[in-house]
């Protein structure tokens, strides 16, 4: 007979599934203004304790305060503001695109705008973006060429990526935006290994990368962790926490059990868990993390918690899984009304201004998708045959002459 009591298999589940009443009291969340900011040169040990508060600088009224508190132009305020409205316009107009019929697959940012457009105006020209889903606004935030953006998404005879990439998985080296994978895990070891060649070679030049959530559970994100430990690279691995990994909840990734952020103690880096949704705190950490990074001291992991506000891609129905009402409960609100809240507060700006920007952008969004309508949508056109020989091979050999003669091409 046995006397010790038997095991049972645990299984995460989240506080509510379709029908039920959302609950994020898991987050644990602080008010604006209450996570002390430690000097930039801390040693990562000496910072045990700083993935377990929350940074947060804005506050009900839209207010800036606490020691994260940034010093942001105004003018720069109103360009992420721009640039986060341009991208919530665009996805709008694209899903709409996808419905009839126009492209084949499309993923909205909508609920996650701020942590790209801060980081993307933060960083400089010459830093790298390796990027996951829902980093759109990196490039809006640079000014990327919209009509480029449709007509890859379009996948017509324009597409600048020549079709080698599926509709939304962008590349612009000149905008510092690496080629977006399918396999999110695989971008944060290549942003480790650039940032390690910025070091060795004796360049000034940063790596940032994105994984989400459910990313965090894979081999490739602690092996990223490693080298950057080991070798101090000069980048910012941030973590995307938006709740969902597709249809599975951030539980899954371990994020109910601590914070995600925490998951840089073992590795002796500083982490620092932040408001997502809240431009001016995603400014302040990445400021703090680029100093670090200046300083010769290495990498530094933030988890930025925010919600995925939309389904994970076209393909996606969250009610399957998810309250149907559960995004107006997320307590860190919509980072646009934030940031409006906050330039209207500061006399910037108001909903006059608001309007005519909105209307502005709307045309810009509707001129460039009509002028990609015209090249072709899906199916419509589509880059000639010859390009999938082209820029494969610095010298093609035989074989690639031998197949390249056979089409005619």
């Amino acid at each position: 007979m046995r006397n010790e009591p038997s095991f049972s298999l645990y299984i995460p589940e989240p506080d509510a599934r379709p029908g039920g009443v959302p609950d994020f009291s898991h987050l644990r969340l602080e008010p604006a203004g209450a996570a002390d900011r430690p000097h930039p040169e801390t040693r990562g040990l000496d910072m045990r304790e700083v993935p377990y508060r929350f940074v947060r600088v804005l506050d009900d009224e839209g207010q800036a305060v606490g020691p994260w508190k940034p010093d942001v132009p105004v003018e720069t305020l109103i360009r992420g503001l721009r640039a986060m409205m341009l991208t919530r316009i665009f996805d709008d107009r694209m899903f709409r695109a996808h419905r009839q019929g126009k492209t084949s697959f499309y993923m909205k940012s909508t609920g996650e705008e701020a942590i790209p457009v801060a980081q993307s105006l933060m960083l400089g020209k010459g830093d790298m973006c390796f990027p996951t889903y829902r980093v759109l606004g990196w490039l809006m935030a640079r000014d990327y060429p919209l009509i480029d953006l449709v007509n890859q998404i379009f996948s017509n005879e324009r597409d600048p990526l020549k079709g080698r990439q599926l509709p939304i998985l962008y590349s612009a080296r000149d905008y510092g935006f690496y080629s977006l994978s399918g396999n999110l895990g695989s971008r944060m070891g290549h942003a480790v290994g650039w940032a390690m060649a910025s070091a060795y070679k004796g360049d000034d030049k940063l790596a940032l990368a994105y994984v989400g959530d459910g990313t965090t559970a894979e081999g490739d994100f602690h092996e990223a962790l490693t080298f950057a430990s080991v070798y101090h690279a000069p980048c910012l691995l941030c973590i995307t926490n938006n709740q969902w990994a597709i249809s599975s909840y951030s539980g899954f990734a371990g994020a109910q059990e601590a914070p995600l952020a925490a998951r840089a103690i073992g590795f002796g880096l500083p982490g620092l868990r932040v408001d997502g949704n809240d431009f001016l705190a995603v400014w302040a950490v990445t400021q703090w993390a680029v100093e670090r990074a200046r300083a010769n001291l290495g990498a530094t992991l933030i988890e930025f918690v925010t919600y995925r506000v939309a389904g994970h891609s076209t393909s996606d129905d969250p009610t399957r899984y998810r309250p149907s009402d559960e995004a107006s409960h997320f307590p860190l609100g919509d980072p646009v009304e934030r940031l409006k809240r906050h330039l209207i507060a500061l006399g910037e700006w108001d909903d006059a201004r608001h309007a005519a920007l909105t209307e502005e952008l709307d045309q810009a969004v509707r001129a460039a998708m009509k002028e990609g309508e015209a090249v072709g949508t899906l199916g419509k056109s589509k880059p000639p045959v010859s390009e999938m020989f082209e820029h494969v091979f610095s010298e093609p050999d035989w074989r690639v002459i031998e197949q390249r003669r056979e089409m005619g091409v």
